[in-house]
């Protein structure tokens, strides 16, 4: 899943179908049935304005869209590979795609990529297409991607002394104490909901934390870089510099940051249009984003590498259509005007020197930005990691248990949440493990039920 927020996104229905010429119906001798194609929240809703071009080019060929929530997504995806009903291919989340290659649902791309001249990652952010690298072969094409940057307020950080944003963390310390000093306390320095896995992780991979070891079979969340990561974290909290709030307790994120409750926010590209909307008219060019700082003077900070990838299902008997359609969603006019509809940020470099996004002021620390974004460990157990990460993190938070406490558990969860990773990779992995289909689909249904 890609870094982003899906419970942001407003829930759409399970099953809207679109045939992409319209009339058309299948008779004998006549088209084939049409390209299945699932696709989550509101992409699902706008590809489907992206293909009546696509059927011009390929007239034969008819597709299919399934429109799926993104909170439905993850287990509607795993229960059709259990039940061998999977779609011809998708848009799923980049930190999905070990999961679905681990269970054998994806087919490799190497020769189509290669052949088609244009999707070989010389036109894509490398930490982004890494994500789709596993075992040396690519299994997905970035679709669009999307990182976290800082969502900022420019009159409240040039108040606290720093008209530019701050690039270091000890400049970015001293801009929350700034804010919190010229409000005399009243504000504080930057939001960060305990319930969000993503910002230490951040701040963990800045630090050079590889957060699992021994090959993805355990955790190392108290080794020293994300022990470092994790302190400074914390302290922001500790020194009320971030309030101690999750989500179910901010109430209206987008009313305090006007407000200058907080006056810095990580978040994603998904928010620039909602800033955008909700900002009132006084506050809409009072706010701005920028790259995240980094733990050392002139060196680029990190994020995360996120996005949606377009994937083919190894059940799939349309490989080739299927393929055509990917090749056509990844073009740069095609990501272009997707970006126009939706907002998704492209995933092809050359999309990005289209006015639309190049002259776009909010955009631009995220073009800066994904040129140094990092993949999260491609396990098929990262969700569960991510979740307790988290859970793990806030008594810290709260100041009921140390850090090294916190990180000490989390990491006796995620060995115990690895156990059958480890038990695959002394055998020499899922298949040298003999896992065949019925063990394939047994594991999915373990993912499927674990996910819930």
């Amino acid at each position: 899943m890609a870094g982003r927020r899906f419970a942001l996104r407003a829930a759409l229905p399970l099953a809207a179908l679109f045939l992409a010429s319209a009339g058309c119906r299948e008779r004998a001798g006549g088209p084939r049935a049409p390209l299945r194609l699932w696709a989550f929240g509101r992409e699902g809703e706008v590809v489907t304005q992206l293909l009546p071009e696509f059927t011009r080019r390929n007239p034969g060929i008819l597709v299919e869209v399934q429109q799926i929530p993104w909170t439905a997504a993850h287990e509607k995806l795993l229960t059709a590979f259990v039940g061998d009903a999977m779609p011809d291919l998708a848009p799923i989340g980049n930190t999905w795609v070990p999961e679905f290659q681990a269970i054998g649902a994806l087919e490799p791309l190497d020769a189509r990529a290669g052949a088609s001249g244009f999707l070989t990652g010389a036109d894509d952010f490398s930490g982004v297409w890494e994500t789709n690298v596993l075992g040396g072969k690519l299994w997905g094409v970035p679709w669009y991607v999307d990182t976290r940057v800082v969502f900022y307020r420019r009159d409240l950080l040039a108040a606290a002394g720093f008209p530019q944003p701050p690039a270091t963390w000890s400049e970015w310390r001293r801009a929350m104490e700034g804010v919190r000093a010229a409000s005399g306390g009243k504000q504080y320095g930057i939001l960060l909901p305990s319930d969000e896995w993503a910002q230490p992780v951040i701040l963990g991979m800045e630090r050079g934390s590889s957060l699992l070891k021994e090959n993805g079979g355990r955790g190392a969340f108290s080794d020293p870089a994300f022990r470092g990561a994790a302190e400074f974290y914390v302290s922001l909290f500790r020194d009320s510099l971030a309030p101690v709030l999750s989500w179910s307790e901010i109430g209206n994120v987008y009313q305090e940051f006007a407000r200058g409750t907080f006056a810095m926010w990580i978040t994603g590209p998904w928010n620039i249009g909602e800033f955008r909307r909700k900002m009132p008219p006084d506050r809409r060019d009072a706010w701005g984003t920028a790259p995240i700082p980094s733990p050392e003077p002139n060196t680029p900070g990190v994020s995360l590498a996120g996005g949606s990838s377009l994937v083919l299902f190894r059940s799939s008997r349309r490989k080739d259509d299927a393929w055509k359609l990917v090749q056509y969603l990844s073009e740069p006019a095609q990501q272009v005007l997707f970006y126009r509809l939706v907002g998704d940020l492209p995933a092809r470099r050359s999309a990005w020197l289209d006015p639309a996004l190049a002259r776009d002021p909010a955009v631009a620390a995220f073009r800066t930005q994904l040129e140094r974004v990092l993949p999260t460990p491609k396990v098929p157990e990262w969700e569960q990691i991510a979740t307790r990460l988290f859970e793990r993190l806030e008594p810290a938070i709260r100041g009921r248990v140390s850090v090294p406490v916190a990180l000490a558990a989390l990491d006796a969860d995620v060995d115990a949440i690895l156990t059958k990773r480890r038990w695959m990779l002394s055998r020499g992995g899922f298949r040298a493990a003999g896992m065949g289909a019925p063990e394939a689909r047994d594991l999915a249904a373990g993912l499927r039920f674990s996910s819930r």
